[in-house]
């Protein structure tokens, strides 16, 4: 089991992606069929888990790679 202090060390870079595209959560939410609420819990580092079907389908519209999309953090 990982370490707990390794928990929130998932970034997601979702609202730079956006923003770099000039399209909103809600356009985004609307393009890959979920709700604006489970964009903003995962946008807002708060998720605990994603789908592989909706980072598939955020990664497909925003034209990016997993990695480009969540980044681990330096421990700290």
């Amino acid at each position: 089991m990982p370490p707990e202090d390794d928990a929130g060390r998932i970034h997601c870079r979702l609202d730079e992606l956006l923003a770099e595209r000039g399209m909103t959560l809600a356009r985004l939410a609307e393009l890959v069929g979920v709700t604006v609420v489970n964009l903003s819990v995962l946008k807002n580092d708060r998720a605990r888990a994603i789908r592989f079907s909706t980072l598939t389908a955020v990664c497909d519209v925003l034209g990016c790679q997993v990695g480009d999309l969540l980044v681990v953090t330096p421990r700290g």
